[in-house]
């Protein structure tokens, strides 16, 4: 048995306003807004940035990084719109790569707090 979807995904941050400022310019407004997170929907998948939850949250698995966060686009169309935003937004980054092996096409790029992103293109037939 395997898990069908991403049901949420959790990201601490240095500053949420920060954040909240960056991620807006591609996802929209938040869907919940907090003092100490903001939330967003995709699909059925809800990514948290938030900030550092308190001593609890001090062990060694709360200080691992995270290798990068992949939002999904079906069409070459998709992948140039948010290209084009994220270059609008003065938002460095990889341009379009095509992945070696796949043949697939994606974009890179790093928040705010150096936590690496990307559009990744997986039409519907593969």
């Amino acid at each position: 048995m395997q898990p069908k979807f991403i049901d949420h995904i959790v990201i601490i941050v240095k500053d949420l306003e920060i954040s909240k400022d960056f991620y807006s310019k591609f996802l929209g407004e938040p869907e919940e807004n907090y003092n100490d997170s903001i939330s967003y929907k995709i699909g059925d998948t809800k990514i948290f940035f938030g900030l550092p939850y308190g001593e609890w949250q001090k062990t060694d698995k709360d200080l691992s990084g995270l290798n990068h966060l992949a939002f999904g686009v079906r069409t070459m169309e998709e992948l140039n719109i948010f290209g084009k935003i994220i270059n609008d937004s003065n938002i460095k980054n990889s341009g379009i790569i095509k992945e070696k092996d796949s043949k697939k096409d994606f974009i890179w790029f790093d928040d705010p707090d150096g936590n690496r992103l990307e559009f990744y293109c997986r039409p519907v037939n593969f």
